[in-house]
């Protein structure tokens, strides 16, 4: 049976994050799912509609660039709003995830997880 959640797909490698940040998603109402890697995370997506993505650029297998390319690429995903979260700071790194169809670009270092929610919220409440 449908929980009416929201539905997130985190795309995150560092476990410490990955768990404050399903704490955070679960407490604001959304249902979320946690890929380790960019292989998992597009098999996840094949399996399952997301209604956002949150995406780490650094992962292993297959990183965020390559994860984003992918999905902009499936008709499943390719509408599916991704926020790249990340410590990449470089404006090319920036410039290139958002050619690639990233709907926004966060810096984990300069974004509380608070704000990630509210801008999630904005996103899917279009």
């Amino acid at each position: 049976m449908p929980s009416g959640k929201p539905k997130i797909l985190i795309i995150e490698d560092e476990s410490a994050l990955i768990y404050a940040l399903r704490a955070k998603f679960s407490a604001s109402g959304f249902e979320a799912t946690i890929a380790l890697n960019g292989e998992l995370a597009l098999e996840f997506a094949e399996k399952e509609k997301f209604d956002m993505i949150l995406l780490d650029l650094l992962l292993p297998k297959l990183n965020g660039f390559e994860v984003l390319s992918r999905f902009r690429a499936n008709p499943k995903t390719a509408k599916t709003p991704v926020i790249v979260f990340s410590n990449l700071d470089s404006a090319e790194d920036k410039k290139r995830a958002m050619d690639l169809g990233a709907t926004d670009y966060l810096m984990k270092a300069q974004t509380s997880l608070d704000e990630v929610i509210k801008i999630i919220n904005k996103l899917i409440k279009k």
